[in-house]
């Protein structure tokens, strides 16, 4: 059994609203792994094949395919949990059963229909995930979609069911829909704005995407400019993001992305540790590479958390 340590009290004592059984899956996931104890994260989420297809997702590594394969790459990588839609979990759940915290994505898109307006389905539950054994339930939102009221009161309603029986509440906050540009999608004002949103609705961990030096929205880059907001680094754009997520006291992770080469990969992680993140959250960066390549990336990564701490 993993002591506690100072800084997992620390995070937890922001929660104090909530019920032991939040606490604990809290703690739990940060008692995994290779970063057990430092607060941070390093987490593996594979619902790229729900999302962009088998192909898309599994081909450059064809061992991706099987369930079991995402299973063992956590385990072997020594990550704080893995995140996933039901299938992949229900696949092999009993048999890893107790060996890390699973996260089961409640609700997922796919790509054979194109919208400006996106909005998941819900695909499971939370009897689900506390049948699998989950820690923790995950849920996308798409700020700026025309229906994101939808997602807002759907997830209330999850928000509501999973606390009530002690599960944690992960929010994926993508800002997308017709009145967003591209670009707008990642500008710094956008992405903390999608960040405070997950928060205001109950996440207890809120993943976003790293964020630009863009400003999308006008009446917010009057502001950015009067106040002086630094945002020229990954590294103070991280700063910003954690500080709109209540201060600093939520848990703010960062997505890895499309599969990017080494080098510019790791920079990437090391500005947002810099810049005081918990922890990424790395899926086709890792799956689609061979797992002994993943697993130094990852361990890679949990290095550079572990100097930041």
């Amino acid at each position: 059994m993993v002591a506690m340590t100072p800084r997992v009290k620390e995070i937890l004592s922001w929660y104090r609203g909530e019920n032991p059984g939040i606490l604990s899956n809290l703690a739990r996931l940060m008692n995994t792994g290779n970063l057990a104890g430092t607060g941070k994260f390093v987490i593996l989420p594979v619902d790229q094949g729900f999302e962009h297809g088998p192909a898309r997702s599994f081909a450059p590594n064809p061992p991706a395919y099987e369930p079991k394969y995402h299973f063992e790459l956590a385990l072997e990588a020594g990550c704080n949990a893995y995140a996933a839609p039901f299938g992949f979990l229900a696949a092999h759940a009993a048999e890893f059963a107790g060996q890390m915290p699973l996260i089961l994505k409640l609700n997922n898109s796919d790509s054979l229909y194109k919208d400006n307006n996106p909005c998941p389905a819900v695909t499971s539950s939370v009897r689900d995930a506390l049948q699998l054994g989950c820690a923790a339930v995950g849920y996308t939102i798409y700020p700026g979609s025309s229906l994101r009221n939808t997602m807002y009161e759907q997830l209330r309603e999850i928000t509501e069911e999973a606390r009530a029986v002690g599960l944690a509440v992960v929010v994926w906050s993508y800002p997308r829909g017709e009145s967003l540009s591209k670009n707008g999608e990642t500008a710094i004002d956008v992405v903390s704005y999608g960040a405070q949103i997950a928060c205001q609705l109950g996440a207890h961990i809120v993943k976003v995407k790293p964020p630009t030096a863009h400003l999308e929205l006008d009446a917010a880059k009057k502001v950015y400019e009067k106040s002086g907001i630094p945002i020229a680094s990954l590294k103070e754009r991280a700063q910003h993001v954690i500080q709109s997520s209540f201060g600093g006291k939520r848990i703010v992770i960062f997505s890895g992305g499309e599969t990017k080469d080494d080098r510019e990969f790791l920079e990437e992680v090391r500005q947002l540790a810099a810049g005081g993140s918990f922890g990424s959250i790395i899926g086709r960066n890792s799956f689609q590479r061979s797992k002994p390549e993943a697993v130094r990336l990852l361990e890679t990564v949990q290095a550079i958390y572990k100097e930041g701490k």
